[in-house]
């Protein structure tokens, strides 16, 4: 029997098909014939050989090539800081102000005063300072390397105490006791996991040279559990002459108590306890970009800011521009809560959530039966963990495609929808969903139903 593999066309023949010939027309040849390559050795390593359509494959893979890989998303998980998906979507005025600097030159590290050199350090710094009544401020690439600047800064290569119960896995397998060890600091380790008390610190003290607390921003510890409060750790700190290093994680710089989230602590609190850092992620609860952001004393911001590190984490010119622009907001703090996507969505109320689902539910095709349930949203993105988010969402009966069928066309169509799948149904919370796209929503359940 021969092997229909043996009659594969060549990358030349297929290339003067003409449906194929065209689609150099529309994309780079070069990519055009990768894409013919790929098709034939795909079908060169298949058992059923050639497909039923070379052109309708080669389309399909050049289409894959071309693609961006990076594309915008419509969240409607109800997961306000979704890691997957970007965490915090920026405000108008910060992608306004990415766009002005990334289509121009910039005053990155240029005084227009002097017309001197300057230096990429001090943006952001005096807002920062002020808004969290920091002495200094700084602004690297993430908080993860935030804190290895800060350790290599002012603990490296000496002991750096921690609680047993805060050596912690952040996203994507990262763990503190990893990153404590790439900084040349020697971790400590005191307490146990359940319970550390302030003598477990004070009895590890001789031979430290700083107290690091980590904020277990991630998960919850309950029931027979204990652990010293910082303003505690900060005064046993400076009674010892050591410096005090707080690593609070989500960057809360609004009141969220009016809405029930009010377990996570505020930069303003951490620097009010005479913390000589404060570390915090800028794509969080702040509702910036991707940044670590370091906050705390002149001499102790100074010695992370002449690090040789502090070179290789620095922040772009992007990410210091919404950085910026997301930092004035909060200077009026009412127009904050407003204008801050990651801030809107957490302080929605319970009526505003009904009247948004039941608008995305007019705009969901009749085929799919919309209906609004009572339901949950999370805060995400390692913040506020126990908190409960009511939500009112729009649930979907997906009919023969099921939940995962649908859920797979909408995740692959244009735009792309990320929704939830539970009890058989598709879930869309509006929480997370600008109202202007409802309408793409509609077009994009529509798009899938329609799809053979």
């Amino acid at each position: 029997m021969t092997d229909p593999r043996r009659a594969l066309p060549s990358v030349a023949r297929l290339l003067r098909e003409p449906a194929i010939a065209a689609l150099s027309e529309a994309a780079p040849p070069n990519v055009v014939v990768a894409a013919v390559r790929e098709a034939i050795d795909a079908a060169r390593k298949s058992r059923s050989g050639a497909p039923a359509d070379w052109a309708a494959d080669v389309q399909e893979r050049l289409r894959r090539r071309t693609t961006p890989s990076l594309q915008p998303v419509l969240n409607a998980t109800g997961v306000v800081l979704h890691t997957n998906l970007g965490r915090a979507p920026l405000a108008e005025a910060a992608a306004a102000a990415v766009q002005a600097v990334a289509q121009s030159y910039s005053t990155v590290e240029f005084d227009l005063g002097s017309g001197a050199r300057g230096h990429r350090a001090d943006h952001c710094r005096t807002l920062l300072a002020e808004l969290s009544g920091a002495q200094d401020a700084l602004v690297v690439n993430n908080a993860a390397g935030a804190l290895v600047l800060a350790l290599n800064a002012m603990a490296a290569p000496g002991q750096v105490l921690i609680s047993r119960g805060e050596l912690i896995e952040i996203g994507g397998s990262f763990r503190i006791p990893e990153i404590m060890e790439k900084s040349g600091a020697d971790l400590h380790e005191v307490g146990t996991t359940n319970r550390t008390h302030l003598d477990d610190y004070r009895e590890g003290i001789e031979g430290a040279v700083a107290i690091l607390t980590v904020h277990r921003s991630n998960f919850e510890q309950r029931g027979f559990v204990s652990t010293p409060e910082a303003a505690e750790l900060a005064r046993l700190a400076h009674q010892a002459s050591l410096p005090y290093i707080y690593d609070i994680g989500s960057g809360l710089l609004a009141d969220l108590s009016p809405w029930g989230l009010d377990s996570e602590p505020t930069v303003q609190s951490a620097v009010a306890l005479r913390a000589d850092l404060v570390i915090f992620s800028g794509d969080k609860l702040l509702g910036g970009p991707q940044a670590g952001c370091l906050v705390g004393t002149r001499v102790a911001i100074q010695r992370c800011r002449q690090n040789p590190f502090a070179r290789a984490l620095r922040a772009d010119k992007l990410t210091l521009a919404a950085m910026e622009a997301t930092l004035a907001l909060y200077r009026e703090p009412e127009r904050a809560l407003r204008e801050i996507p990651v801030l809107a969505m957490l302080t929605l109320s319970a009526e505003e959530l009904v009247k948004r689902a039941r608008a995305l539910a007019a705009k969901c095709p009749e085929a799919l039966h919309p209906r609004l349930e009572a339901g949950e949203s999370a805060v995400g993105g390692g913040a506020f963990p126990g908190a409960v988010l009511p939500t009112t969402v729009v649930s979907l009966d997906p009919g023969p495609l099921g939940a995962d069928g649908l859920a797979l066309r909408l995740r692959v169509g244009q735009p792309a929808l990320i929704g939830r799948v539970a009890d058989g149904r598709l879930l869309l919370d509006p929480r997370t969903l600008p109202v202007d796209a409802y309408g793409d929503v509609g077009l994009a359940l529509g798009r899938a139903l329609e799809e053979p």
